[in-house]
């Protein structure tokens, strides 16, 4: 199917229908990396899980879906974008159908693994389907679109599980919050069949599967240890694992190295790293992202343990910010072509002066809660919403289109281990200040953002002739 413009288009209906399958996988895999934190304390009660029974519960998912999204990515392109697309919905389902049923806590933990490794196969393929199928400002309207469900997903997912455990629908308590993904996979079941055109793949290439081998081991020396060595207090073997990760890198690019020699078809196009506009433009985007998923953890403990507010207000607190997110992805193909190039810039200045306003204002007052903060947090939704959605449209332009799989793959990878690494870092900044915490730790995400910012002009600057 070639690329089509919307508006002109007889079957732009059905490309919207497209879209929206698309992006409604994308929400509800990160619907789910945060809806169990709120459920915790009853799944806990309910189940009596220890406490680092209770971190697998939760991190389980984020481990699995963090490590394995660039073989999703890969496998959709040996494969076929919408074979895995259904794999990973249907995969899913029924890992959450598992979650939701659980009669122990081993059986929840390897069903939330499971849950995530489902998810890691469905994600790449949204990217992937954007750029086979939009093109122009249908595929920056659609960027904008992406970056939305990104960002909302873990925001909806926060204020649903606060919703679903004080409901206690039918009684289910914590269940719920897996048990209402069964309808909605149902649903995105039958929207793929009906709505995402089929593609035969590229059969002929294998998958790598030492590439797989050496990537899986490196992320999960780098993962593993950052989700869990917080709550486990840091033992010695978090930081062997990471001091693991950097030799295991190396292994993983002699392996591809000698793959792309042997086979021409390697896990990863390492190429794709040589080019500075994608270097920078990663940074950019792993940077601000890393102040995002940060700000979810922080701004709820600061909420709720030193303000004394309910886990629903919590999530509330952020809808200026996601409503504002929103915002920015119909706004950017509006822009001037000849003013783009500094849209990226921008968005992460705007993000970084937001930060910089709620430090200061919390730094002022004793309660930082209120009107001052939601605007402040929607300028910096309004901020991370152009600068995200125009990196990536930055980013998936500046590449050859046979290294699209591996721009998928990279992109949704970097996302999701750039919020484990911020709220590794930044989380235990924060719980390791007695006073002024909220403020400290938000005037770093203003130094992050602008940092973004800086990549960003010079991913653009490097940016290859075409």
């Amino acid at each position: 199917m070639t690329k089509t413009t919307i508006r002109e288009s007889p079957r732009g209906r059905r490309l919207k229908w497209l879209l929206g399958t698309l992006l409604a996988g994308q929400f509800i895999a990160n619907v789910d990396v945060a809806i169990v934190n709120v459920a915790a304390p009853t799944i806990r009660a309910d189940l009596h899980t220890t406490g680092g029974e209770l971190q697998l519960v939760v991190a389980g998912y984020t481990l699995a879906y963090a490590m394995l999204l660039i073989t999703g990515a890969r496998l959709g392109h040996v494969f076929g974008n919408r074979r895995l697309f259904l794999i990973g919905v249907i995969g899913f389902t029924v890992a959450s159908l598992l979650c939701g049923l659980a009669p122990s806590t081993t059986i929840l933990i390897v069903a939330r693994i499971a849950q995530g490794g489902m998810a890691a196969m469905m994600v790449p393929q949204v990217l992937s389907g954007i750029q086979r199928h939009f093109s122009g400002t249908d595929r920056a309207g659609a960027l904008g679109l992406y970056a939305l469900a990104l960002s909302g997903g873990a925001v909806v997912g926060q204020v649903l599980g606060g919703v679903l455990v004080t409901a206690n629908v039918f009684g289910s308590q914590w269940r719920s919050v897996f048990l209402i993904n069964i309808p909605i996979g149902i649903a995105l079941v039958v929207a793929s069949l009906i709505f995402v055109p089929e593609d035969a793949g590229h059969q002929d290439r294998r998958l790598d599967l030492p590439g797989v081998g050496s990537l899986s081991i490196a992320l999960c020396l780098i993962v593993v240890p950052l989700v869990l060595g917080r709550d486990f207090g840091w033992p010695s073997w978090c930081w062997i694992g990471l001091a693991a990760a950097l030799p295991a890198l190396g292994v993983f690019v002699a392996v591809e190295r000698r793959m792309a020699a042997k086979t021409g078809s390697p896990l990863i196009n390492l190429e794709i790293f040589e080019q500075a506009a994608v270097s920078w433009g990663l940074f950019a985007l792993a940077a601000a992202s890393s102040t995002y998923f940060s700000l979810l953890f922080v701004l709820a403990l600061y909420l709720q343990k030193t303000l004394g507010e309910s886990p629903l207000y919590s999530g509330l607190a952020l809808i200026s910010w996601v409503a504002a997110f929103g915002i920015a992805g119909p706004l950017l193909p509006r822009v001037p072509t000849q003013l783009r190039s500094f849209v990226p810039v921008v968005g992460y200045i705007v993000l970084s002066a937001a930060y910089a306003g709620i430090s200061a204002f919390a730094f002022a007052t004793e309660n930082a809660a209120g009107p001052v903060l939601f605007a402040a947090l929607g300028f910096g939704g309004l901020g991370l919403g152009i600068g995200f959605s125009s990196i990536i449209a930055h980013l998936t332009s500046v590449i050859d289109k046979r290294f699209a799989p591996d721009m998928s793959g990279i992109l949704t990878t970097a996302s999701q281990l750039s919020g484990v690494i911020g709220i590794a870092v930044f989380g235990t900044l924060y719980l390791s200040l007695e006073t002024d915490a909220f403020a400290v730790v938000t005037a770093t995400f203003a130094g992050t953002a602008a940092g973004a910012a800086f990549a960003a002009f010079l991913s653009e600057r490097r940016k290859p002739e075409r």
